[in-house]
């Protein structure tokens, strides 16, 4: 195994839509292991983080995910981070890139730069939440997970919304090695869930 991963897939969620105790579950640090159970639905927890929700939840329209995606790809590119594919969905954004600093700093970077094209393109207001508090970060050792979640990220999300790189036939991207690309083993799909904490984040 190498030194340092080939590469990060990140997660995170837009404010107040993937709270703790939704269906079809959720992940904390009780419960985020690859291949262990979820948090089962509960109504009662949900409620109660709902409850602890200072603003309506956020939701990110078409326009809205095309400035989170160009917001995205610009902050890695300015950092020198190699993007291997990006989806921005409606209440959700996957992220599989390669980055000389830790995931949870580059997740911390994509968030703010996107909140700040937002705040610029005049969308909501300045003291907006747009996004949890943290997300999940898995670490890709190999040139086979890299290429499994890209294709995870652009391919199985259902009607493709803002991506990058441009969508091709789902053959797939190719990876440094030119492989084709694989679709993720069911532990990479189950993996890739959202992890709904600290659901009064403002990032």
């Amino acid at each position: 195994m190498p030194d340092e991963p080939l590469a990060y897939f990140i997660t995170f969620t837009t404010y107040g839509t993937w709270l703790h105790g939704d269906s079809p579950g959720s992940v904390d640090c009780d419960h985020n292991i690859v291949g262990t159970p979820f948090i089962s639905p509960d109504q009662e927890r949900r409620a109660a983080g709902r409850g602890r929700m200072t603003q309506e939840p956020y939701f990110l329209d078409g326009p809205r995910r095309e400035v989170v995606r160009d917001a995205i790809v610009e902050a890695c590119q300015f950092r020198g981070w190699q993007v291997h594919a990006l989806h921005v969905r409606t209440n959700h954004v996957h992220l599989v890139v390669t980055a000389d600093r830790e995931p949870e700093f580059v997740m911390k970077v994509c968030k703010s730069r996107s909140s700040r094209w937002l705040n610029e393109a005049g969308f909501d207001h300045p003291d907006r939440k747009r996004w949890t508090e943290h997300g999940s970060t898995k670490y890709k050792w190999d040139e086979e997970g890299v290429a499994a979640v890209a294709h995870y990220t652009l391919y199985r999300q259902g009607e493709p919304m803002a991506v990058y790189p441009e969508l091709g036939p789902e053959v797939g991207p190719r990876f440094r090695s030119g492989s084709d690309v694989i679709p993720p083993t069911p532990s990479e799909s189950e993996a890739s869930r959202p992890s709904p904490s600290g659901s009064e984040g403002n990032e």
